[in-house]
């Protein structure tokens, strides 16, 4: 697994960021690029995967182009993991990247935030109703519903700039206060500008193999041991309950196969376009109860050294967010199991390296999940 350079990358385009990334991966596996056999990549050209995976040179017989926001590459790494264990497949390279930042820097900008207005979405784009509005109604339904304050929310955001402190890659390092959050400015009510994730360029490569190549691998393997996946709605109407994520679905599938709870996992790597996403994807995955999201966030919990180490890299408020920033979880979480997280280490309370982990992706506006459980040894 490897990043391609990420932040402010003014000099690259999209193709660059998966081929820097994908390069990093292979070389990180130890393993020969001829065995990739597999390749996986959404949201880039028109012919998504065969487009990126002809620019960087490969001829894959099982690919996968699902897209289904930011959980995309969570629900990607669970169907090449079932690839891989019906022999379709050797070793499957999922890939992303995007110059996110520098297309609007440079007038470029491309969609636009209600997603175009086919199908059931027309009844909504008319009233103004963009992706950021979404999850700010359901974050006041959570804080009416719940009690959950705005300092709660904030805290969030506060200690994911506290995380990307402790990181060399992360776009946002200075510290903030809940104080910052709470005064800046407001861009959808109860969000201000820190609730909400950051704009950067960059890719990610994941590279997953049959567990026969485990011997040649240049680093210890990291396991994936459970996956889920759900999908919830793309109409706000017809979700039944602002409150509750597809998380809530797809984490208990993930943690059933995988054969363990929650209180077990050491670290979690979770989707945070905004800060709400984190708090309630951590009670849809049973850290803690429904309802109970803005105590649990409260007191450094989510802090390297925390109780329960969340988004350790700074996560998308602080570190980056090219646009779907699924497969970066997946990255954070190995970089954890493996040892290889620098000042961001998390340590277990006898001193050891984390044994398990949890991925946990997002897409649309809580429109879909995939939770990944991953292990080491």
């Amino acid at each position: 697994m490897a990043l391609s350079d990420c932040g402010r990358v003014d000099d690259a385009t999209p193709y660059a960021l998966h081929a820097q990334a994908a390069r990093r991966a292979v070389a990180d596996s130890g393993l020969d690029r001829s065995l990739v056999d597999g390749f996986a990549s959404a949201g880039l050209g028109t012919l998504a995967p065969v487009e990126v995976a002809e620019y960087l040179g490969l001829r894959p017989t099982w690919v996968d182009s699902t897209s289904v926001g930011g959980s995309t590459w969570e629900v990607m790494a669970a169907h090449a993991a079932d690839a891989i264990a019906a022999g379709h497949a050797n070793a499957v390279l999922l890939v992303y990247g995007s110059t996110a930042r520098a297309d609007i820097k440079a007038g470029r900008r491309t969609g636009n935030l209600s997603f175009g207005a086919r199908g059931p979405l027309q009844f909504e784009v008319p009233y103004g109703h963009t992706l950021i509005a979404k999850y700010a109604m359901a974050a006041r339904r959570h804080m009416h519903q719940y009690g959950t304050t705005l300092e709660q929310l904030a805290s969030v955001a506060v200690q994911a700039r506290a995380n990307a402190a402790l990181n060399d890659e992360a776009m946002f390092r200075d510290p903030i206060t809940v104080e910052d959050v709470l005064s800046g400015p407001m861009i959808a009510d109860p969000f201000t500008k820190l609730h909400c994730c950051i704009r950067s360029d960059g890719g990610a490569a994941v590279l997953l193999a049959a567990e026969e190549y485990v011997r040649d691998c240049r680093t210890p393997p990291v396991w994936i041991l459970g996956t889920g996946e759900h999908v919830s709605h793309t109409t706000m109407s017809e979700w039944p309950d602002f409150t509750v994520s597809p998380a809530a679905v797809s984490g208990k599938l993930a943690f059933e196969r995988a054969g363990v709870r929650p209180e077990e996992v050491d670290v979690a790597q979770l989707y945070d376009a905004f800060t709400y996403m984190t708090l309630v994807t951590l009670e849809d995955l049973g850290f803690c109860e429904k309802g109970e999201g803005g105590a649990f966030v409260e007191k450094g919990r989510l802090m390297v050294g925390g109780d329960l180490p969340v988004n350790t890299d700074g996560g998308g408020l602080s570190a980056q967010h090219p646009g779907m920033r699924g497969l970066f979880l997946l990255v954070e979480a190995v970089r954890q199991l493996r040892g290889e997280a620098g000042a961001r280490q998390v340590r277990r309370r006898d001193g050891e390296l984390p044994q398990l982990a949890v991925a946990s992706g997002t897409g649309g506006w809580f429109c879909s999940s995939g939770t990944v459980v991953l292990g080491r040894g």
